[in-house]
């Protein structure tokens, strides 16, 4: 009989040691800062993200530029998610970041957005008959979109014919985010925007899709900035096969597909 109670005690014992020793799931919050650009989109993938996972995902919002700046100076986040390859290669250069925890993971595609369709006439012929008052780009100096945009008016002819209207006059906005709220509130009568800005709530006729052959790739790079488990989680959905998904119905390109 006492040897019973051993045993029994021994088993207990051995699974309570078994209980302690399990991993507890926890949940953790990430902070993550996006480029303005990507934030319908990332959003899309982080509600889909936290109906696998036990943890949060909050969004921050804004420029690559000022991301950047915020990061340098020390602000607690976790992942950033730039709409550029220069800023994320810069936090290695200034040894906030290791090499090794930046990576391409999307490729922008750009589009020519009429907010007030004209009959007969696409967003493209209006752009090159000269058939608007505003065009609105993201700043070429700051912002990738901004800078593709140039490239495809030099490259069907049209920058130095816009650069020298008095009246065709180019909209810089901060970021494309800024450039698509121009033509929105109708302050722009065409605009070169993301194409995921519109491409699943916008008419087909009211947007140009751009060739990518007319502008240099722009190409998309995370860094990140923590290394927890939470983290490794998120930025291998993002990466992996649900997040890829998300990203090819939102107009992305994948970097290999470049």
């Amino acid at each position: 009989m006492i040897a019973i109670e051993s045993r029994a005690i021994c088993v207990c014992c051995l699974l309570g040691f078994s209980l302690l020793g399990t991993p507890k799931i926890s949940a953790d919050t990430i902070t993550v800062a996006v480029a303005s650009n990507f934030a319908e989109t990332l959003e899309a993938i982080s509600t889909k993200f936290e109906q696998q996972f036990p943890h949060d995902v909050v969004l921050v919002r804004g420029s690559s530029g000022r991301h950047f700046a915020q990061i340098v100076n020390g602000a607690p986040f976790d992942v950033f998610l730039s709409a550029d390859t220069r800023r994320p290669q810069a936090l290695v250069d200034a040894e906030v970041v290791e090499n090794s925890k930046v990576k391409p993971y999307a490729i922008g595609r750009l589009a020519l957005w009429s907010s007030i369709p004209t009959a007969n006439k696409l967003p493209r012929e209006r752009l090159v008959e000269g058939d608007f008052n505003h065009l609105a780009i993201a700043n070429p100096r700051l912002a990738p979109y901004g800078k593709a945009a140039m490239e495809v008016l030099e490259n069907i002819g049209l920058a130095s014919l816009i650069q020298s209207s008095s009246e065709n006059t180019l909209v810089y906005g901060e970021n494309v985010a800024q450039a698509f709220q121009f033509v929105a509130t109708d302050n722009a009568e065409l605009g070169f925007v993301a194409l995921s800005q519109v491409i699943n709530s916008v008419p087909d006729e009211e947007y140009w899709q751009v060739p990518a052959d007319l502008h240099a790739p722009i190409v998309q790079s995370l860094a990140q900035l923590t290394d927890t488990e939470a983290v490794k989680q998120f930025l291998n959905f993002l990466t992996g096969s649900e997040g890829s998904l998300l990203l090819r119905q939102q107009g992305y390109l994948l970097p290999t597909q470049n």
